[in-house]
């Protein structure tokens, strides 16, 4: 049965080792989404990790990461390991599979994930088809079964940030945040793919996917953190059924 969904982002540098001295700009983040992530595993022993990467694929809970690519090899797996074995990386898992993986981590018990990958490109009606056919998934199987959405907003919100700054993305990003922070379903599936695209909100199919996922209005939609210390916006909530 489904029982949450938890909602963060997944920048690197959330990660200590990654982050180096930018560790204390992000250290409001980085504990509101582990928060978050306890939460959820307070509702549920089993996750669906659901992503943005260049392809969809799906990823068990054997599979094992690590953070190499981004500049340390922080090793992170979905699924209770063995510590007399030493697993095969699987360097192919994305960003957000990663960050999940890490979460799964920090949560208390024996939390065991999988993880769906949409791909960036996936028309919005798709997406929502997608959360739909996974709600039902999970409100078949008897044990409790949560939700991590990792998805983040837009990359264009000042000059220094990533892609640099586009007048359209302030105004933007606070429609999508009210949505996020209402539980507005409409406006995520509405959300446009080319827009999202030009102001890098490469969440956008997650949260459309998220959309489906619930269907109608959440019961209980709380926010814990929204900002954006390097001009990208990042946001942790939990939603409720």
């Amino acid at each position: 049965m489904f029982t949450a969904a938890a909602l963060v982002s997944c920048p690197p540098l959330l990660i200590p080792e990654l982050a180096g001295t930018a560790a204390q700009e992000t250290a409001d983040l980085r504990a509101a989404s582990v928060e978050a992530a306890g939460l959820l595993a307070a509702s549920a022993g089993t996750w669906t990790i659901v992503g943005v990467g260049p392809v969809s694929a799906s990823f068990g809970p054997d599979t094992v990461g690590s953070f190499a690519g981004f500049g340390v090899d922080v090793r992170v797996g979905l699924g209770v390991g063995d510590g007399d074995v030493v697993p095969d990386v699987d360097q192919d898992v994305p960003l957000p599979v990663l960050v999940g993986g890490w979460l799964r981590a920090t949560a208390p018990g024996d939390v065991v994930a999988e993880a769906l990958v949409v791909a960036a490109d996936t028309a919005p009606e798709e997406c929502t088809d997608i959360g739909a056919r996974l709600r039902k998934q999970l409100d078949g199987e008897e044990s409790a079964q949560g939700v991590l959405v990792v998805a983040d907003g837009a990359t264009t919100l000042t000059p220094k940030a990533p892609g640099a700054f586009d007048e359209r993305a302030p105004q933007t990003q606070r429609e999508l945040d009210r949505a996020l922070d209402t539980g507005d379903l409409d406006h995520l599936r509405r959300l446009d793919p080319a827009t999202c695209s030009d102001l890098g909100i490469e969440g956008r199919a997650a949260w459309q996917v998220l959309a489906g996922l619930f269907g109608r209005t959440p019961g209980r939609v709380t926010t814990t953190y929204r900002g954006a210390p390097f001009g990208v916006a990042y946001h942790v909530g939990l939603w409720l059924p």
